[in-house]
């Protein structure tokens, strides 16, 4: 297993502007933490996603943050965010945006410990930053406003080193904990009393990584996004493209009262279906100014 923080100085690639080629380097990373004091040691499904991309991806260096050398990289390489870091109010929140901060400073593939590979990875490394597709999107927000109706996923990415849409995605995740009001504006739609169930994925996760796609048109020409052949099918959501499948065993959901959920379940069950049809009448595929795996696109 390689050190995340003695690989740090040849993790760095070719930063914005400085003429050569951004690809993403032969490396992934995987996060897992515990509360303090309790042992550190893997369960099964995620030993077996580790020995999974191993297998497929054996040029790769693969590097597996605890919450030891987590605390460590921030110490050495964002002195800057150790207070933002404390500042979210949920662990999930924590790690969605240590992944960026990863990803961002070594360059690599971040995945989840509950996705499998099919394949190796090899052709997506000339991208320089790739997403998959999440979903079709809630989000009021991103529908009126940016007329985008799905939304990009953060359990899997890949970008090189010092990518600028990382940056973007840090930069965003840092101004919700200092401007609320502007963070809130997602969950537009929400109603209030389980706006908390929502409150996790629109702020540090898929929500805040497609609003920042959003907001940052002229990056777009730089990011591949692993589209299904349909965006209105259920069973494209939370694939990896054609390299991988997510089985979602984590759950960023807050643990609030059982009426409270069964409420917000009930709520996000209508309010997809409303939606979905207003997305069959889009259409299958989403063109546009991005790079795009969808054939024909």
């Amino acid at each position: 297993m390689i050190d995340p923080i003695a690989t740090r100085q040849e993790g760095r690639g070719p930063r914005p502007g400085d003429g050569r080629r951004a690809v993403i380097p032969r490396r992934i990373i995987h996060i897992y933490s515990v509360p303090e004091g309790q042992p550190e040691e893997l369960p099964l499904v995620c030993q077996a996603a580790m020995a999974n991309a191993k297998l497929l991806n054996p040029g790769f260096e693969h590097v597996l943050f605890s919450r030891t050398k987590m605390q460590s990289f921030l110490e050495t390489e964002f002195p800057e965010f150790q207070q933002a870091i404390r500042a979210f109010r949920f662990p999930i929140q924590r790690f969605d945006f240590f992944r960026y901060l990863a990803v961002y400073r070594l360059g690599g593939f971040y995945f989840d410990l509950d996705l499998f590979l099919a394949r190796a990875l090899d052709p997506l490394l000339e991208c320089g930053c790739v997403f998959a597709f999440e979903e079709l999107t809630i989000s009021r927000f991103l529908r009126s406003e940016f007329k985008m109706d799905w939304e990009l996923a953060n359990y899997g990415f890949g970008a090189a080193a010092g990518h600028p849409f990382i940056g973007a995605i840090i930069e965003n995740c840092v101004r919700g904990l200092k401007d609320p009001v502007w963070a809130a504006q997602l969950m537009q739609g929400i109603p209030g009393w389980f706006q908390n169930q929502f409150f996790v994925p629109m702020t540090t996760g898929p929500g805040m990584v497609s609003r920042t796609f959003a907001e940052n048109r002229q990056r777009h020409r730089d990011i591949t996004v692993l589209f299904p052949n349909d965006v209105c099918d259920p069973g494209a959501a939370q694939r990896f493209g054609d390299f991988g499948v997510h089985l979602v065993q984590a759950s960023w959901r807050k643990r609030d009262g059982f009426l409270r959920r069964q409420l917000a379940r009930r709520w996000e069950i209508r309010t997809r279906r409303q939606q979905l049809r207003q997305s069959q009448a889009a259409g299958p595929v989403r063109p546009g100014e991005w790079h795009s795996r969808l054939p024909g696109v």
